[in-house]
């Protein structure tokens, strides 16, 4: 949960870049295969995989810059092709997070639909020149559910402060009582973790991966800043997240969170303002 937004795009979980997102591939305007491939770009950062000889049914894409070049090449033919429009650059991505956004006139892709099907290419297409947001929320729908293998995540644990240890049994006791409370004790009982490097999100879901085990996060700053009844309403925030996950729903702030939002009692968006009621009246920080 954050107090700003800064893309047209959409994610699994809402969260800030990780790690591998912090290295840019290049960008490439719409241009023929044949002139694109031999030029040259920075490279893309090198994932190690299991020693042993490669197979037949090794299906990893090439991660040398000329196929990535050529993979990205390809992909925007084949989209403009399918009526791709106001479009001037294309990024493939290697992320855990973001599947799909535009910003501007550049279009940035997670890598996993480059060999997508053209059902999935089209529905990226829509997503692109969407004039409306029923538009946009359907095609997102139709490029969520081709599911593609994401990067691994990397969590930089924090050395433990002095409180943390009575914190974060506090904040385990509200999840148990908000659990009982709001969703009939039917969520699991997962890590809560605090952090200090949280600069303007308020608390976080993660959903983990095949690696990772699901956790929330919430700002140790917000926290001692705000009181406990902010941070519990940041809490129920990520609780609602965690109930989406855990039913099989896209984790996001569409419709279905603004229901269950309501439901529980918080504000039903993605952002808030924390500010006390005096300060908000004279307009300060």
């Amino acid at each position: 949960m954050s107090h700003r937004h800064t893309q047209l795009g959409f994610d699994f979980a809402d969260v800030a870049p990780s790690a591998s997102e912090s290295t840019r591939p290049p960008v490439f305007p719409p241009v023929a295969l044949a002139a694109a491939v031999p030029q040259r770009a920075p490279a893309l950062p090198v994932v190690a995989e299991p020693v042993g000889a490669p197979t037949l049914d090794d299906a990893r894409p090439a991660r040398g810059r000329t196929a990535v070049r050529a993979r990205t090449a390809v992909l925007f033919s084949r989209l403009e092709d399918l009526g791709l429009r106001g479009v001037e650059a294309l990024v493939l991505m290697r992320t855990r997070t973001v599947m799909v956004s535009l910003i501007g006139r550049t279009l940035r892709i997670h890598e996993g639909y480059a060999d997508a099907p053209e059902s999935v290419l089209r529905a990226i297409v829509a997503f692109a020149t969407a004039r409306t947001k029923t538009e946009r929320v359907t095609a997102r729908e139709a490029i969520l559910a081709f599911d593609v293998e994401r990067g691994p995540v990397v969590r930089r644990l924090e050395p433990p402060r002095p409180g943390d240890v009575a914190m974060i049994a506090q904040l385990m006791d509200a999840h148990r009582a908000l659990n009982a409370t709001w969703f009939q004790s039917t969520l699991s009982v997962i890590p809560l973790r605090l952090s200090s490097r949280m600069a303007t999100r308020l608390g976080h879901y993660d959903p983990g991966s095949r690696r990772t085990s699901a956790e929330i996060v919430m700002s140790r700053s917000h926290i001692t800043k705000h009181g406990w009844r902010e941070a519990m309403h940041t809490l129920l925030h990520e609780m609602v997240h965690q109930w989406q996950h855990e039913t099989g729903q896209p984790v996001d702030h569409g419709v279905g969170f603004r229901q269950k939002a309501r439901e529980v009692g918080i504000t039903p968006a993605a952002r808030r303002d924390v500010r006390p009621l005096e300060k908000r009246r004279l307009g300060t920080r």
